[in-house]
């Protein structure tokens, strides 16, 4: 039972997250999917960026690839990125940005580092989450929320050892203001030493928690994490306790969403429900139905 006499999840597995290159070569940190964790429905993957320090010239990125029936949640901590896609959507990310994207029946899509940043080089992290989409949207057209760091909701607890960005869902009293296909919250908390939350999750939520900074302690246990480290949490109860009990300040994603409980089958950048819609997306898109991006 927590402080404020709501039940609290336990802790259901702490992973570790691997490294692996992904696009042109870039590295990244992933939780999930690796052996023997392939996936925490709806969420189908949680890849950190960095941080990195990059040389002039040396920034890379993942140039035009498709997407079908999936969300692709993009958050820029520090560095800018430029996108483009087949149906004509272009723009770029810098530090504090989210791009929501639902591809939906599908794109191609571009995600590269900005011009300028590439030739000066520069700092870049950030975090890319895919979302899996309930049949009944995976082929709807594809949408685009992007919220400069502006307009990002941030709250803060009274004793400010906590604030939390909102980029999806609620926490503190405060909403996002990003709409999501099922219900889905995505939480970027900073806690200062001694800083400490009990963050409501609804009990059908499937939840987790990745540090990317710093170390903290988890659930009514007390259970330890450190950077580069995902926890997951059961789902039997109504909060989730987020703890700092070190020297420095700890810095953590929370997601939690509704399981869709659907048949998958996911090759690469499709994930659809059978077999064969996973063969009409290739086909699809080797016959260029999904369009190409014109520069």
């Amino acid at each position: 039972m927590s402080k404020t006499g709501k039940s609290t999840r336990s802790i259901q597995q702490v992973v570790d997250a691997v490294r692996t290159l992904e696009g042109e070569g870039f590295v990244v940190r992933r939780p999930f999917p690796i052996p023997g964790f392939m996936q925490f429905d709806p969420f189908l993957l949680l890849d950190e960026m960095g941080p990195v320090e990059l040389p002039p010239g040396e920034a890379k990125g993942a140039p035009d690839h498709p997407h079908r029936g999936f969300e692709t949640v993009s958050y820029i901590l520090e560095g800018r990125h430029e996108h483009a896609d087949s149906a004509g959507h272009a723009g770029e990310l810098g530090p504090g940005d989210v791009q929501w994207m639902t591809a939906g029946a599908g794109v191609v899509h571009s995600e590269m580092p900005a011009r300028e940043f590439a030739r000066t080089g520069g700092r870049m992290h950030g975090f890319q989450v895919w979302v899996n989409l309930p049949k009944r949207d995976k082929m709807m057209p594809p949408r685009y929320q992007e919220l400069p760091s502006a307009r990002i909701p941030v709250a803060s607890t009274p004793d400010g050892r906590v604030k939390v960005k909102v980029i999806a869902g609620e926490s503190l009293g405060v909403r996002a203001a990003i709409d999501t296909r099922t219900p889905i919250q995505y939480l970027h908390f900073t806690l200062e030493p001694g800083g400490r939350i009990e963050q409501p999750v609804p009990r059908d939520h499937n939840a987790f928690a990745y540090v990317f900074g710093g170390e903290g302690r988890f659930g009514p246990e007390g259970t330890r994490a450190v950077d580069g480290q995902a926890v997951l949490f059961t789902n039997d109860a109504d909060t989730v306790v987020l703890e700092n009990t070190g020297n420095e300040p700890l810095q953590l994603l929370l997601l939690s969403g509704v399981p869709l409980k659907e048949p998958m089958v996911r090759y690469g950048p499709f994930v659809m429900n059978t077999k064969s819609e996973i063969i009409q997306a290739f086909e699809d898109y080797q016959s260029g139905r999904m369009g190409r991006i014109h520069r």
